[in-house]
């Protein structure tokens, strides 16, 4: 009875660490979002089983690429296995990337390493006359170690990711350095899962001019349930808990009146409380094929055009297992005017 009561104590004081940690964060002027920031490409998903059920899923336990999101899922079920993924973003740009696991001892743990690499492609240089200079290429690397702890006779585990970063822009580069950290509840015999995750904490080391930017401080809540009776498992994200708004007036919805004064768009309460949230559900995860679906409202929002059904927000896919190998798919709108498709291949080397 003492044990359990020190226990008790020590996860509780853990936990209030933790929470102040997360509010000293917010305060103190990390509240950025995409766009206002460096090294954006970190909030990129190469795993198709992520991109799936809406970008943004943090609970995902057998997935090898997922402790590039939330090292706190480091377990040694992931021991010896690989993954390469591919993306083709937008134009011409293309996510790339792998993770791997590998149990160093039972005592010790797993330790999980990755890769991601966002090409740009090739690019017209030229000088303020206009006269072309030759081509130049622009690209984003982040290198990944990670490991996680089981808190002991607990089932809380505490992870973390240490990332390398390089930004390359014909000859300008920037070097940067940061970390995740997490905390994930999971039961094996509970059908829920909940994680918080503090992402992409850092510094730029090397600037490309001189000013030197803030990193995509993420800070995320997420949560899974598995059904009992049905084969179903639903994914819940609300992201971006370092800041409250995070809505962006679409230019197609302004309004003008009778006089031609032109009025932005009014965001509600309620529209931006979504804009934080996605969501997916998974059909038949045990099986050789799964269903995803997946619903992102920011994304839906934002990308929303007057009187034509562009799908943005929603997503989609599978995947199908043979025996050691596993392929995912994805399909997903990062724009209105185009699709984006996400290939995972896993592979057990077991």
């Amino acid at each position: 009875m003492g044990f359990e009561l020190f226990l008790s104590l020590f996860c509780y004081l853990y936990m209030k660490r933790f929470i102040l940690l997360i509010s000293l964060l917010s305060l103190n002027s990390f509240s950025q979002v995409g766009g206002e920031s460096v090294y954006n490409f970190l909030n990129l998903t190469g795993s198709a089983k992520q991109a799936a059920l809406g970008g943004k899923t943090l609970t995902l336990m057998d997935d090898v690429n997922q402790p590039l999101w939330n090292p706190s899922v480091i377990s040694q079920e992931l021991d010896n296995r690989i993954s390469v993924n591919y993306l083709n973003y937008l134009a011409d740009v293309n996510l790339t990337s792998a993770a791997f696991a590998h149990m160093v001892s039972q005592k010790f743990g797993t330790l999980h390493g990755g890769i991601t690499y966002l090409n740009y492609g090739k690019f017209v240089g030229a000088d303020e006359n206009g006269l072309e200079t030759g081509i130049f290429k622009a690209y984003d690397l982040a290198v990944s170690l990670g490991y996680s702890y089981n808190i002991f006779k607990t089932d809380l585990f505490v992870g973390a990711n240490v990332k390398l970063i390089n930004s390359v822009i014909d000859n300008y580069s920037s070097v940067g350095i940061a970390s995740d950290w997490s905390l994930l509840y999971y039961s094996d015999e509970q059908p829920y899962v909940f994680t918080l995750v503090i992402r992409n904490l850092g510094y730029q080391v090397t600037v490309f001019d001189e000013t030197r930017e803030k990193l995509p401080l993420q800070i995320e809540f997420g949560a899974s349930y598995a059904l009992e009776n049905v084969p179903i498992i639903w994914h819940f994200t609300v992201d971006n808990l370092q800041q409250w708004n995070i809505s962006v007036n679409n230019p197609s919805n302004a309004s003008t009146d009778i006089d031609g004064n032109i009025y932005d768009e009014e965001i509600s309460f309620f529209e931006n409380s979504f804009r934080h949230v996605s969501i997916g559900a998974e059909l038949f995860s045990e099986g050789a094929f799964n269903l995803r679906f997946g619903y992102n409202f920011r994304r839906a929002y934002e990308l929303r055009l007057i009187d034509k059904r562009t799908f943005a927000g929603f997503t989609a896919g599978f995947g199908l297992k043979m025996n050691k190998l596993k392929f995912n798919y994805a399909f997903s709108k990062y724009h209105p005017a185009s699709n984006a498709n996400t290939f995972s291949l896993q592979i057990d080397l077991n």
